[in-house]
């Protein structure tokens, strides 16, 4: 898709919540379940971060956070919500396969349901995620695995845009892997993502 096709599409999606938000306005589980890895002053960033859940709730940690999102609805609501708990986050709208990441900028770099990116995006988002953590920084990410196409509750509905364990290790090549857990779970995140789901997590450090 180009451009104004992803944003028409995102814009669609959102809108379909009406008045409230499509995958509510709590963390992420597993994010929020690595508390521990974020704190006061770090730099992070969350890459396709809709309404603004996942970057909020960074702030809240005392992250020092920037939230890259293609859909303009989707940024509104991110900044409601920011406004509303009382945090500051740095929302800049763009299309993530054609923005000049910065490179080794961020202690962490967050990436959660972000499938929408298929094998001949992948690499290119990939590549743009990993050169912006620091050196000793962590990427964090959560998909889906190709089990899901049997739960339907969420993700995309093309194989080959979901995650296996190998996959993921071989992206992450080099990289010190803290975390690579492929598991099934109840998920509940607003009226996009709900029901039994199968589920990737990954940790990985970025060498010295």
């Amino acid at each position: 898709m180009s451009f104004p096709d992803y944003a028409d599409f995102w814009e669609g999606r959102y809108r379909s919540a009406g008045d409230g938000y499509l995958f509510g306005t709590a963390a992420n589980h597993f994010l929020a379940g690595q508390a521990g890895r974020f704190g006061a002053g770090q730099r992070v960033l969350s890459v396709a971060d809709g309404e603004g859940r996942n970057s909020v709730w960074l702030a809240e940690q005392g992250c020092e956070v920037t939230a890259v999102e293609l859909s303009g609805l989707a940024l509104e609501r991110a900044a409601k919500l920011a406004r509303g708990r009382h945090v500051a986050v740095d929302f800049v709208q763009a299309d993530i396969f054609h923005w000049d990441w910065p490179q080794a900028a961020f202690d962490a770099v967050v990436g959660i349901f972000i499938q929408f990116a298929g094998p001949a995006e992948r690499p290119r988002l990939f590549a743009g995620m990993k050169g912006a953590v620091k050196p000793g920084g962590i990427l964090v990410l959560q998909g889906y695995t190709p089990k899901q196409l049997e739960y339907k509750t969420g993700g995309p509905s093309a194989v080959e845009n979901l995650y296996t364990e190998a996959q993921l290790r071989g992206e992450f090549d080099g990289w010190e892997i803290e975390h690579l857990l492929d598991h099934e779970d109840i998920v509940a995140e607003g009226s996009g993502h709900v029901g039994r789901s199968a589920l990737i997590d990954l940790v990985a450090r970025r060498p010295l």
